[in-house]
C-alpha cells in the first residue's frame, strides 16, 4: 500500500465516501481532519481512524476557513461535501432548496480552495482533490439542481488547475454510484460502483502519481489506475477526460 504524510481535510467526511476516503488516507499515514455538520458523525469517524474532527458547515466562510486554520499546514484537501435535492419536478421544487444544492456543491468548494490555497503557495507544495459526479455530463438526467451543479464544479476544477499549472495540481474525480445515504432510494439492480475505487483513486492522487493528468475528470471505477497510468500522454494529446463542446 502507498504510504504518505502529511496532512488531509476531507470535507463531509462523517459518512458515505468522505469517510471512506478519510479511512483510506489514513491507512496510508495520514495525518486526516473530518470535517461535517453532525458532530456525531464526524467525532466518529475521527475517532475511529485516529484523526481529528472539524465541525460546521462547508457553505459557511467563517466556519471553512477555521477548519483550514485548526488542521494548520494542509497537504491535501478533499472537496467532497455534497448534496442533492429531494424528489419532483424541477418546476415545482422550492427554490431555496434547489439553491441550496449549488451553495453546498459549488459554494462549498470554493470556499475550501480558497482557504487552502495560500497556505499551498506560501509551502509550495500541496493537491486538490474535488468530487464531482457523472451527472456532468452523461445524458438523460432530468433533475436540474444536482446535475447543473456538478457541471459547474467540473469545469471549475479544470479552470482552478489551469490557474494553479506547475505549482498546486487540481483534480476532479467522479466516485461513481456508490451505496450512501444519499443513494439510498436508487434501485437495488443499479450499476453500483464498490466503495473502495474513489479512496484508492484520491491517495494515488495524493501520492503525485498523476499529477501530469491536473485539470482532468477521472472516473474511479471506468478510469483504473492502472489503465491510467499508461494512458497519460495519450490523454493528454487526445485532450480526453474533459467536458467539451464538439461541433
Amino acid at each position: 500500500m502507498t504510504e504518505l504524510q502529511g496532512r488531509a481535510l476531507v470535507t463531509g467526511g462523517g459518512r458515505g465516501i468522505g469517510a471512506n476516503v478519510a479511512r483510506e488516507l489514513s491507512s496510508a499515514g495520514m495525518d486526516v481532519w473530518v470535517t461535517g455538520r453532525t458532530a456525531e458523525q464526524v467525532d466518529a469517524v475521527a475517532a475511529e481512524i485516529g484523526g481529528h474532527a472539524l465541525v460546521g458547515d462547508v457553505t459557511g466562510r467563517e466556519d471553512v476557513e477555521r477548519w483550514v486554520r485548526d488542521a494548520g499546514p494542509i497537504d491535501l484537501l478533499v472537496a467532497n461535501a455534497g448534496t442533492a435535492p429531494g424528489d419532483g419536478s424541477p418546476w415545482e421544487l422550492d427554490p431555496d432548496e434547489w439553491w441550496r444544492t449549488f451553495e453546498v456543491n459549488v459554494q462549498g468548494v470554493h470556499f475550501s480552495c480558497r482557504a487552502a490555497i495560500p497556505g499551498m503557495l506560501e509551502r509550495g507544495r500541496g493537491r486538490i482533490v474535488i468530487v464531482g459526479s457523472g451527472s456532468a455530463y452523461l445524458p438523460g438526467h432530468q433533475e436540474t439542481a444536482y446535475s447543473s451543479s456538478k457541471a459547474a464544479v467540473c469545469r471549475y476544477g479544470e479552470t482552478l488547475a489551469n490557474a494553479l499549472r506547475d505549482r498546486i495540481p487540481v483534480f476532479v474525480i467522479s466516485p461513481g454510484m456508490v451505496r450512501t445515504e444519499m443513494t439510498s432510494g436508487f434501485p437495488d439492480d443499479a450499476r453500483w460502483t464498490p466503495p473502495e475505487c474513489a479512496p484508492r483513486l484520491v491517495l494515488a492522487l495524493a501520492a503525485g502519481e498523476l499529477d501530469a493528468l491536473a485539470g482532468r475528470y477521472l472516473h474511479a471505477e471506468h478510469d483504473p489506475l492502472e489503465s491510467l497510468r499508461g494512458r497519460v500522454d495519450e490523454i493528454l494529446a487526445d485532450d480526453l477526460n474533459a467536458i467539451r463542446l464538439r461541433r
